[in-house]
């Protein structure tokens, strides 16, 4: 398609952002203003306008997103071009980047990625190292201090520098413990993507400018989400030459607890001086009454970018208080009204029904009165299949073949199945660590280490070393991942021993089935891959996976979605259920506490503006809290709410009595989920 026929297809103050491809660009993109839409045509404008596929880089915030705007970018142009633009998250560009340049800072390319459970490892044995260890010392508090210093961007000598209090400086100093462990092991955390990157571009002038050359153009999606490492990043990267656009919401930043800066996005203009700003305001996916209250409730905030949105979707029917007795009478509520509106429309589903809370423990009564009820039902952001530990487990194995350094995985599944190597080998392993200073897996094959051991555990070590050496060399060919990793895993014993890790015969046959299915994931991955796919690519995109990119359950299951708000952000559905309006509740007390209101205020806006077609907001008298039920009061966000837009009814105006008939049905359904 040529420029002209891209652009026609967009409304004007689309056009205008699609079409304006020099110096820096701010588009303001409303909840369900075409975001997504406005990015990709943009980019196709681009390249319709001669510009290099190449020199194009978009940063994202999740893998959805780029997927998304990589496969309608295909549609419009070719998917060859598509293929030649960088489109990723933050995190995935800066650790490819690292993959060819982290030399320059001592590590070796192969470097592996601790998720969280090696960090948690490891910052108790920089705890210990440093005398820490003793009971008391709040190691999550301190690893959460670290990581927000890693998003400032500081390094264990700034950190200690700008200590004010003790603690703070008992930390810098395990900061300083943790991060020598991270790269005595060839590991990086989820932080260090971009602070080695930073250090790369501040160290290493040549690289900075190597990579302003590849990418003279940048585009930028939820810029409002960005945190202090990313906005000094995109600036860097942005140069003097400044062709960057960025695309975000101010009105719908909800993560400032992860270190978001919503100043990044209210003073993009006086940090680009000469900045272009774009508003956009028709909304695609609500009525005009939705959008009514969604507008009423964010302009209460006093620091923002004004906008107002509409749509041409009509007016639509009002937002609906339901005010309930408590918080089962909530749930009952909802099962009933979502069972009676699937009988009276055919062509509905149980998909097109969404119920919001603002904290995850709210979805347990809704969870147990739609099993009773027979109302089928998904959690979004739900137990993570990857999170197991069997599943953990088999990706440590795997750690291992690609960096050997990796230390803290051999800790991990040295007794994982048991193989006679107890905590007299651990401790011979960390002595000769400590003196050779070679990777505990090559130890492992060492006579002076295996003479220290009984004999069943020197012949478990040495063949457990054997088989890391055999099959470092079949992973070194790309290809066949699936069926080298179901190999691998047995010859290490790892497959058969779960039967003996875990005596519950159901429980054993259970995680086994979970292994299988982790491989066949891998076998999905290689079949997406456009080229045979090495270990080390099908790990780092494992270390990069996102909430966002899993849920409990089939994802094209006809079910009731429950999610927290946090979590909706980004979807859609005809009906939405907010339950919980309730002070304390909804606004969050804790970030009442904290002053943190005009981010709950941010927070019910994109609840609001998830919905399409019908909004219910439903508060209870009383609630269960701590075994207790206690009396609740209303959300003070519920007078915000234009009362042209909204009315109140109670459960029995929008629920009718079941008749005989409908009763009969509804015993017998429980009947058949009492059986099963």
């Amino acid at each position: 398609m040529t420029l002209e026929e891209i652009l026609a297809q967009l409304n004007p103050e689309q056009r205008e952002a699609a079409a304006t491809h020099q110096g820096p660009v701010l588009v303001l993109a409303g909840a369900g203003t075409g975001k997504t839409r406005v990015i990709t045509y943009r980019i196709a404008g681009m390249l319709a306008s001669g510009i290099p596929a190449e020199q194009i880089l978009g940063l994202t915030f999740t893998n959805k997103a780029a997927r998304e705007m990589r496969e309608r970018l295909a549609q419009l142009v070719t998917p060859e071009a598509a293929r030649h633009v960088t489109l990723g998250t933050f995190h995935a560009f800066c650790v490819r980047l690292l993959r060819r340049e982290i030399v320059r800072l001592g590590y070796l390319p192969g470097f592996t990625i601790a998720d969280e459970s090696d960090q948690q490892g490891l910052l108790k044995q920089a705890a210990a190292a440093q005398g820490l260890s003793r009971e008391g010392f709040p190691l999550a508090e301190a690893g959460a201090m670290i990581s927000r210093w890693k998003n400032r961007l500081l390094t264990p000598r700034e950190a200690r520098n700008a200590a004010e209090f003790d603690f703070e400086l008992t930390v810098g100093q395990l900061y300083e413990e943790y991060q020598s462990m991270l790269e005595m092991q060839n590991m990086i955390d989820f932080d260090d993507m971009l602070l080695l990157v930073y250090r790369l571009f501040s160290e290493f002038p040549e690289v900075l400018e190597q990579y302003r050359e590849q990418y003279q153009y940048l585009l930028v999606d939820e810029y409002q989400d960005t945190n202090d490492a990313q906005f000094t990043l995109v600036k860097m990267l942005a140069g003097e030459r400044c062709n960057l656009c960025v695309v975000g919401d101010d009105d719908q930043s909800i993560y400032s607890w992860r270190g978001a800066n919503i100043s990044n996005i209210l003073d993009f203009p006086q940090y680009f001086p000469g900045a272009k700003v774009i508003k956009l305001e028709q909304n695609y996916r609500s009525t005009n009454r939705i959008l009514d209250a969604a507008n009423a409730v964010i302009g209460s905030n006093s620091r923002r970018h004004a906008k107002a949105l509409w749509s041409r979707l009509g007016e639509g029917d009002p937002v609906t208080i339901v005010p309930v007795d408590s918080g089962e009478a909530e749930a009952e509520f909802i099962g009933n009204y979502i069972k009676q509106e699937m009988s009276a429309a055919p062509n509905r589903r149980y998909q097109d029904f969404a119920i919001l809370y603002r904290s995850n423990h709210l979805s347990r009564q809704l969870e147990q009165t739609f099993r009773r009820q027979g109302v089928p039902y998904r959690l979004v952001g739900g137990q993570e299949f990857y999170k197991r530990k069997e599943i953990k487990d088999a990706v440590a194995y795997l750690k291992l073949l690609v960096n050997p350094h990796e230390d803290q995985s051999l800790l991990r599944i040295l007794a994982t199945p048991p193989r006679g190597l107890a905590q007299k080998a651990v401790d011979g392993l960390k002595r000769l660590h400590t003196s050779t200073r070679k990777p505990m897996v090559e130890i492992l094959g060492l006579p002076e280490f295996t003479t220290g051991l009984g004999g069943k555990g020197a012949t478990a070590a040495r063949e457990l070393h054997a088989v890391f050496q055999q099959y470092r060399e079949s992973f070194a060919e790309p290809g066949a991942l699936a069926r080298k990793i179901g190999e691998f895993l047995r010859a290490t014993g790892y497959l058969d021993g779960l039967q003996r890790m875990y005596k519950d015969y159901d429980d054993a046959v259970k995680r086994r089935e979970n292994v299988d299915e982790f491989i066949n994931a891998v076998a999905q991955y290689e079949q997406r891959a456009e080229k045979p796919a090495m270990l080390s690519e099908y790990l780092e995109s494992f270390a990069l996976l996102e909430e966002n990119d899993r849920t409990a359950g089939d994802d094209n299951a006809d079910a009731v979605t429950l999610t927290t708000v946090h979590a909706a952000k980004g979807l859609e559905f005809p009906t939405v259920f907010v339950v919980a309006m309730e002070n304390g509740l909804f606004p969050h007390e804790r970030a009442v506490e904290e002053g943190s209101l005009e981010e709950e205020l941010r927070l019910f806006y994109v609840a609001i503006t998830r919905a399409r077609e019908k909004l219910f907001l439903i508060r209870a008298a009383t609630r269960m809290q701590r075994g207790l039920s206690r009396v609740q009061l209303p959300s003070p966000f519920l007078t915000l709410l234009p009362e042209n837009e909204t009315k109140t009814a109670r459960p029995e105006d929008l629920v009718q009595p079941m008749s005989a008939d409908e009763m009969r049905r509804a015993f017998a359904e429980i009947f058949k989920i009492l059986e099963r």
